[in-house]
């Protein structure tokens, strides 16, 4: 039951076990979310999502370890924590999220420097924390680019 549960919300309900970059899908499903459902903008709700899903990262990336060996892709729940920091209080238009996802997915693969120390962290705290960086890192990058091109359409909500 504990591995089957793991697994569940590990693999965000099976994209993890998808066969080609199933870390991209799970940040797309999160940013999807965030796009179309208007509760997930909401800053407290998204807040508790991103501590949830934190929270169940580490136990599940650690559970799911085990069995896959050291940070498998199969856990891509860090990809979803990840990509909902990367959205907070970002205006929910298509541009935003867009680059919210690129900015993300770009921090996520390259791990520039503290990324790619965070991941060095034991069990599913390694898993967790590299993608928690990079989502910081993401959020806080487009608002640089929000800052210095304004004449951009961020704020447009569909």
């Amino acid at each position: 039951m504990r591995k089957n549960l793991a697994k569940a919300f590990g693999s965000v309900f099976g994209i993890g076990y998808l066969q080609f970059a199933p870390g991209t899908y799970a940040s797309a499903f999160a940013a999807l979310l965030y796009f179309f459902i208007p509760a997930c903008r909401e800053i407290s709700w998204l807040l508790a999502l991103i501590l949830l899903s934190v929270v169940v990262g580490v136990w599940a990336g650690g559970v799911m370890e085990e069995e896959y060996g050291e940070d498998p892709s199969q856990t891509v729940i860090d990809e979803l924590a990840g990509q909902w920091l990367a959205l907070v209080a970002i205006p929910a238009s298509p541009l935003a999220v867009l680059l919210s996802f690129i900015l993300f997915r770009f921090f996520d693969i390259l791990k520039p420097g503290l990324v790619d120390r965070a991941q060095r962290l034991p069990g599913g705290w390694g898993i967790m924390a590299d993608d928690v960086l990079a989502g910081i890192f993401a959020n806080l990058s487009l608002r640089l680019l929000m800052l210095f091109l304004p004449m951009l359409p961020f704020g447009i909500v569909f």
